[in-house]
């Protein structure tokens, strides 16, 4: 599941751990960063490496913080002046490991997502909220707080992304390895030249070789210029951004860093999505006990308003974006329906996409359902009750949802790009008959191809035990946080000890 890390790290004294993140579950989520950052503690902790998590002190995060009934939080720290906000920092836990959190009031204490205001507009001063938070937790890694110490820091994203970068360039009498985790190349944090003076780096750190990027400041590119060691959340991914198409104009700078890249899969929470025992479905299953998942199928024909039928039933998971091929789902509709199909999505974004895929509903009363939204009971309804989970992402770091589909027996029809390429085997002749095959492939996002790509699967769910054999080799894959966290555990031990 990963390129150029050992899968077995070498022995040594347990390892400290700071993962810098702006969201992490179950506090704070918008997307699949959050799952990664919320998941990888437990993951670590069976391959000696103790992982503290710090958060942006955003109000949600501080409630968890500040439970009912405690007068006074746990402050381990202050600032006078974070970029010129006052701070403090705060001490707790997350899914029973440490947690720690830079209230800036002035900076995080605002109504709305972590990005952006109630109306979804980004707020101005993102480079200056998220710089803070770097800045502090460069402080953290490199001993500004005397109880606390870590061996290396680890920032995922460009939110986090200046943190590599001050430990490099500020003054700092201790430096810590680092790693820069990219969830996905198209978010960079890209600001004019003027903000520069106000980060507090020296004037050394404005170069083509630090955070100056077309002549304004790259945040992501400050990173990758900076850490010791680039991840990113599939192998596939980790070639792909190598190149023009999906470098996002970094490209250049990840074929510099050469063997200093590295693809990690993603893993999922088999406690969380596990069919066998998630109390959102209407039926719970097993991989031995799959016919139990009809009563699941019902459940989510009602909750769409669907005709009840034994065809194909095809779900979505998914933003409304470009990104996510939603255009081209939107295209293939009546060529789903037309062959038998129905359709269930779950989803939000494009607000031009979201009215389109309303006008397809009322043109196929009974066979396309649409829910404008998230509803995460429902997501784990629509992998439980689904026949079918469709993927046609254009480019796609790693995915989750595929991997909930092979967990639940929804079978992934994904395009052959980043992580949908190395978590999901074609059902192609040779796979089927050597009984390996777990889902549905197909080559480039254009109506054709996942026209053509829906169409075998309604052949393949017409001949119940291939269909079987499919579901089951699926639900017998380990996409468990396991092999994932002895590659970061790996990667980890290798640049501390080359200290």
């Amino acid at each position: 599941m990963s390129e150029n890390v050992p899968l077995n790290p070498p022995a040594r004294a347990r390892l400290r751990v700071l993962s810098v993140a702006s969201e992490a579950v179950p506090l704070i989520k918008t997307g699949g960063l959050a799952d990664v950052a919320g998941a990888l503690p437990a993951a670590l902790a069976p391959h000696g490496v103790a992982m503290t998590t710090l958060l942006p002190g955003y109000p949600a995060v501080l409630r968890a913080v500040l439970p009912a009934g405690r007068a006074k939080p746990k402050v381990l720290h202050s600032w006078d002046s974070l970029l010129g906000e006052p701070a403090r920092l705060l001490a707790g836990t997350i899914g029973g490991h440490p947690l720690l959190v830079v209230d800036a009031p002035g900076l995080f204490h605002r109504e709305g997502g972590p990005y952006s205001d109630v109306s979804g507009q980004d707020w101005a001063d993102n480079w200056r909220r998220f710089a803070a938070f770097s800045r502090a937790a460069a402080d953290i890694a490199t001993g500004a707080v005397p109880k606390l110490a870590f061996d290396l820091v680890h920032a995922h994203d460009w939110q986090a992304a200046l943190t590599p970068a001050y430990i490099r360039f500020a003054p700092f009498e201790r430096a810590v390895p680092s790693v820069m985790t990219i969830h996905n190349m198209a978010f960079q944090g890209h600001y004019g030249a003027d903000i520069f003076p106000f980060l507090g780096l020296p004037p050394e750190a404005w170069s083509v070789s630090g955070v100056e990027y077309h002549g304004g400041v790259g945040l992501l590119k400050a990173g990758l210029e900076s850490a010791w060691a680039v991840t990113t959340v599939s192998p596939t991914y980790a070639r792909e951004i190598r190149t023009r198409e999906f470098g996002m104009g970094l490209e250049g700078l990840i074929q510099s860093r050469g063997d200093s890249v590295h693809g990690i899969v993603n893993g999922i929470d088999n406690t969380d999505w596990n069919p066998e025992a998630d109390k959102a479905l209407a039926a719970p299953y097993s991989v031995r006990t799959l016919p139990k998942r009809r009563a699941n199928k019902r459940a989510l024909e009602q909750a769409f308003g669907l005709e009840p039928g034994d065809g194909p039933l095809f779900v979505v998971v998914s933003r409304l974006t470009w990104q996510k091929g939603m255009d081209v789902l939107l295209e293939c509709i009546d060529h789903l329906v037309g062959i038998g199909g129905r359709l269930a999505l779950l989803g939000s974004g494009d607000k031009a996409m979201e009215a389109e895929f309303h006008a397809a509903a009322a043109r196929h009363p009974g066979r396309v359902g649409i829910r404008i939204g998230y509803n995460e009971a429902l997501s784990h309804q629509l992998q439980g009750g689904g026949d079918a989970i469709l993927v046609p992402s254009r480019f796609e770091p790693c995915g989750l949802t595929q991997l909930y589909g092979l967990a639940y027996g929804c079978v992934p029809v994904v395009n052959r790009t980043g992580g949908l390429a190395d978590t999901v085997i074609d059902a192609n002749l040779a796979a089927l008959n050597a009984g390996v095959a777990t889902g549905v492939q197909f080559n480039a996002v254009h109506y054709s191809a996942l026209a053509e790509a829906i169409s075998r699967t309604v052949a393949l769910h017409g001949q119940p035990e291939v269909w079987r054999q499919i579901q089951r080799a699926g639900m017998k894959t380990d996409f468990s946080w396991g092999q994932s966290g002895r590659a970061y555990a790996a990667l980890y031990a290798r640049l501390v000890e080359a200290q």
